[in-house]
């Protein structure tokens, strides 16, 4: 199948009558508001905690630790060298999760968390969290069908959007400022609980990666080597690899540019993200809109719009004005995700899926690490509003780089 061409796509109303796939994005939207309240109070914490460390390093630390050890499992996965099911993955990060955060909001609400103990934490309790999330999209995509998948990335977007940058850093900055935000790492624990029930209620456990033909199960096939099969989508891998990692220093930015150029309290923070939240709803529910459009190219696009979102951060002086501009940033980037992994999906035969969708959700989030431990030392020299500069110029640089990779003549295009 083209990698642009698929069969009639469902709307999304279609796609929620089935209870199952309902219950699941439901558990989804509901763990997602835990998730997007650490947002704001993780920062918040680390400022408290940080000590004789600079505050963007610790920032930088802090934000990095809970990709290191998921990425070596998430690439475990998608090289083909292990073979666990969606479901079971997805239910040990919920356990893992709700334990080691709970733990930890317990430490920030009694005073006795340090920096150590936080970063130690991160990075144990979310040693499955990039598995997990493509676990997610795997179950959420085959319960919704061929027909569907489409849609189901869609909706996966909107709960992003809706819970994990709108409802949940709102609620995160009003509980850091007005009790302490040990209380949000224990909203996180309880919504990964309720996540937790969801797959076990409403995924059932038939649905698994299918098995390999026998000559796989000697020499499994790595999802670089399914990859290497669509060039285009390799190259495109590449591409969000450097979209993500340049975006990472905005995150360590942010906080600071609440706390100092804007002179807010940390509920500003929340209400940024919470505008980011606003418009990325809006864009994820226009996403089904989109799905006609030239997708490689829609994918360009997008990367050139978004760069001139910190470009813009960096001028802003007023609180009004930065919730504008994160805002707008919003609407723009949330077609990106659903788009390009339903681009990536619709020319993968089924026991394909887990590898490739694994390697490629690990090696656009891997950038995330890296990004973040080079964004705190820049933004610690370049100030803040020269690093969301510098994050917006060289964003802008990639996209003649992402048109040279990903629109080669010669390559049969399809609806890309």
């Amino acid at each position: 199948m083209s990698t642009m061409e698929a069969p009639a796509n469902l709307s999304y109303r279609e796609v929620l009558r089935d209870r199952r796939v309902a219950g699941l994005l439901l558990g989804d939207l509901l763990a997602g508001v835990g998730t997007g309240m650490i947002i704001v109070a993780m920062p918040i914490q680390t400022l408290a905690i940080h000590g004789s460390l600079p505050r963007a390093i610790a920032i930088g630390l802090v934000e990095a630790a809970p990709f290191v050890l998921s990425t070596v499992l998430a690439l475990a996965i998608g090289l083909g060298r292990v073979r666990l099911p969606p479901r079971l993955l997805l239910i040990a990060d919920c356990v893992l999760r709700s334990l080691t955060f709970a733990t930890l909001g317990l430490l920030g609400i009694t005073g006795r968390l340090t920096l150590p103990v936080l970063i130690g934490g991160l990075l144990v309790g979310a040693v499955f969290r990039m598995a997990a999330a493509s676990s997610r999209r795997l179950l959420a995509t085959e319960l919704a069908g061929e027909s569907g998948r489409f849609a189901a990335n869609g909706l996966l977007g909107l709960n992003s959007s809706f819970a994990l940058y709108i409802v949940g850093p709102v609620l995160g900055g009003v509980i850091a400022t007005t009790t302490a935000p040990g209380y949000a790492l224990l909203a996180d624990a309880a919504g990964a609980l309720v996540l937790l029930a969801a797959v076990i209620i409403f995924v059932p456990r038939s649905i698994r990666p299918p098995q390999p033909d026998p000559v796989d199960t000697v020499r499994p096939r790595s999802g670089w080597r399914i990859l290497r099969r669509r060039p285009a989508a390799a190259r495109l891998l590449v591409v969000v690899f450097f979209f993500n990692l340049l975006y990472m220093p905005i995150e360590i930015a942010l906080p600071l540019l609440v706390r100092d150029r804007l002179a807010a309290d940390p509920s500003a923070l929340g209400l940024l993200w919470g505008a980011l939240g606003v418009g990325a709803l809006i864009g994820a529910a226009l996403v089904n809109q989109l799905r006609r459009l030239p997708q490689r190219r829609l994918l360009i696009v997008i990367i050139a719009l978004w760069a001139l979102c910190p470009i813009a951060l960096a001028f802003v002086g007023s609180l009004p004005l930065a919730l504008v501009v994160f805002g707008l940033g919003g609407l723009v980037w949330a077609p990106f995700t659903p788009v390009a992994y339903s681009f990536l999906q619709s020319g993968l035969e089924p026991d394909e899926q887990q590898q490739v969708v694994t390697l490629w959700t690990t090696g656009s989030v891997v950038a995330a690490p890296l990004g973040l431990s080079l964004g705190g030392p820049l933004v610690e020299v370049a100030g803040v509003a020269g690093g969301l500069a510098l994050s917006g110029a060289l964003t802008l640089l990639l996209v003649p780089i992402a048109v040279l990779a990903v629109l080669r003549r010669g390559e049969p295009a399809g609806r890309g």
